[in-house]
C-alpha cells in the first residue's frame, strides 16, 4: 500500500481512522465537552462534507465552494436527519475510494478543477495534490476527534491504542 493510501485509510500517521472512530455511538458523539466548539459528530460530519466535495472534484463533477464556513458543519436538522451510523458509513466509503485512487498511477497525474473561495481564481491541481489535501484535512480533524474522545473519557478505543 502506498504511503498516501495509508495516510487516508490505514496507519500512516497515527491510529487508523477505524480505531479512532471505533466504539463510538449516539448520544456520546453529540456530546460537546466544556470549552470545545463542537462534538465528535460535527467533526466527522465536517470531514465527510469536504471528503465528498473533494471526491466529486476528482470525478470532474463541479461543486461550488461553500459561501460560508458554517456550511461545512451540520445544522441541527442535519444532525437529526443523518444518524451516526450513516455518517460513519459515508466516511469509510469515501476513504476507501480515496485510497483506491491513491494507488492508481493513471489517475494521480490527471489535472482537475477545484473551486475556490468566492473572489479567488479557480484552482487547478492534480488528483495526487487533491488527495494530499484530503489526507491532511482528514488527519487534522481525526486528531480533533481523538482529543474530544480524551476529554469525554472514551480514549483509547476498545481495541486499545496509545494514550497520547
Amino acid at each position: 500500500m502506498r504511503e498516501l493510501a495509508k495516510l487516508l485509510a490505514d496507519d500512516g500517521y497515527s491510529a487508523t481512522p477505524a480505531h479512532i472512530l471505533e466504539g463510538l455511538a449516539e448520544p456520546l458523539v453529540h456530546t460537546v465537552p466544556t470549552g470545545a466548539p463542537q462534538g465528535i459528530y460535527a467533526e466527522l460530519w465536517h470531514i465527510v462534507y469536504w471528503q465528498e466535495i473533494s471526491l466529486r472534484w476528482i470525478a470532474s463533477k463541479p461543486v461550488d465552494y461553500p459561501e460560508h464556513s458554517s456550511q461545512g458543519f451540520p445544522s441541527a436538522e442535519d444532525a437529526a436527519s443523518t444518524p451516526w451510523s450513516e455518517l460513519h458509513r459515508r466516511f469509510f466509503a469515501g476513504v476507501a475510494l480515496a485510497a483506491r485512487l491513491a494507488e492508481d498511477d493513471a489517475e494521480l497525474g490527471r489535472r482537475i478543477v477545484c473551486a475556490s473561495r468566492p473572489g479567488h481564481p479557480v484552482r487547478h491541481m492534480t488528483v495526487l495534490e487533491q488527495l494530499e489535501n484530503l489526507a491532511a484535512h482528514n488527519a487534522y480533524h481525526l486528531g480533533r476527534i481523538v482529543l474530544l474522545r480524551q476529554l469525554l473519557g472514551s480514549w483509547p478505543p476498545p481495541s486499545g491504542g496509545d494514550r497520547w
